[in-house]
């Protein structure tokens, strides 16, 4: 699905008299941006997980990002770029600073060797010793050459990968289309912009990759493409275990649908098929392994997964954080982790990225709420 847009935000805002419902039982802020007003008591987690507000002040929060120093840096669709200290350790951020503004879709944040780099619609940027200069940011410096200006899947999500090489992905600039490198692809470069190469073919849009410890294999979210009705094609789990594979868009779809249009000579056998299915048009976003050690063990290595919630099918679904259990080099179970922000049909919230905090908790941004929030295991009995 195509998972953002200012026509699907009005799609989704909830009836005044929704509003006034959640108001009558939680305190309500207005334009929501203090996030005092969410009413996370909706939300359902298993037991012995709570969720909590580690900041409501992110307009438009989007992909995370969090440096060794214990930033977390924040990108977003609306020119700015964020970070976010929590200097005490109470699991609420302190203080919110703007890094960076006045960008074109500054949604990707990614880091190494004490520099953040920002992806925007068609470059990549780079702002130098970010942690030491929060107060006065740096001024961004391009890398490496442009990429395609399409708006369409044209913003970014960017990760450093286990090979030091930063990933970027481009999106297909359409909904369905046959279209040339580097469209539908991952592409990956040294940190200097240098010696960019297609790492990967086939996939309309990833917004959220991660490598799978101990293998150090990309796992990714893929979004699968719009109007073949409600029930298809699923979003996908894609797995890349080396360089060269192709995941089938535009010909074939979820690994054993064949695009009404083009799929004709191409059959599905030929393509990477994905790990696991995900639910069709959930919109699934940000993911990550996690690697912490406050969860309960049986989470560790395990994926998390945002989805941001579908746009135009006739139910909505998705709007939630999933959770897909890996054995080995296969996923083996799909199920929701933390769910309640639809509810009714309407949504309060979309999540987007899940982020591994130091203290092992899951940080997870809203754009719609302009939050994040912070996932801790206190055990059985709360």
């Amino acid at each position: 699905m195509r998972e953002t847009t200012a026509q699907t935000r009005s799609r989704t805002l909830p009836p005044v008299l929704g509003l006034l419902a959640l108001c009558s039982l939680y305190t309500c802020s207005a334009g929501g941006r203090s996030g005092g007003g969410l009413p996370l008591a909706s939300l359902h987690l298993p037991p012995g997980f709570t969720i909590s507000l580690f900041s409501g002040d992110v307009p438009g929060a989007r992909s995370l990002a969090l440096s060794p120093g214990g930033v977390l840096y924040v990108g977003t669709q609306e020119g700015k770029v964020y970070a976010l200290t929590d200097r005490n350790g109470d699991g609420k951020a302190d203080r919110v600073y703007t890094v960076a503004s006045g960008l074109d879709t500054p949604n990707g944040v990614a880091l190494k060797d004490g520099a953040l780099y920002v992806g925007l619609n068609s470059q990549v940027l780079r702002l130098d010793a970010i942690d030491d200069h929060l107060e006065q940011p740096p001024k961004p410096v391009p890398v490496g050459p442009a990429f395609p200006k399409d708006r369409s899947h044209g913003w970014k999500f960017i990760r450093f990968g286990p090979d030091g090489q930063l990933y970027v992905p481009v999106g297909a600039p359409c909904n369905i289309c046959d279209i040339v490198d580097p469209y539908a692809s991952i592409t990956r470069m040294h940190a200097d912009g240098s010696g960019r190469e297609i790492f990967a073919r086939g996939i309309r849009n990833t917004v959220g990759f991660d490598w799978q410890p101990g293998t150090g294999v990309l796992w990714f979210t893929e979004n699968g493409r719009d109007w073949l009705g409600d029930e298809r094609p699923p979003d996908e789990l894609d797995r890349a275990p080396q360089a060269g594979l192709h995941f089938g868009y535009p010909f074939c779809h979820g690994g054993d649908l064949a695009d009404p249009h083009y799929g004709a000579g191409h059959p599905c056998s030929q393509y990477t098929p994905p790990a696991i299915k995900l639910g069709p048009h959930v919109a699934a976003l940000g993911m990550r392994f996690y690697t912490g050690a406050m969860f309960p063990p049986e989470y560790r290595n395990q994926i998390f997964i945002a989805e941001h919630g579908s746009w135009n099918r006739s139910t909505p679904i998705g709007y939630r954080v999933t959770l897909v259990k890996v054995e080995g080099d296969r996923a083996v179970s799909y199920q929701p982790f933390a769910e309640g922000w639809l509810g009714g049909g309407r949504n309060w919230g979309r999540p987007v990225d899940v982020e591994v905090a130091k203290d092992g908790a899951l940080l997870v941004s809203d754009d719609k709420a302009g939050a994040i929030y912070r996932i801790s295991y206190t055990g059985a009995k709360r």
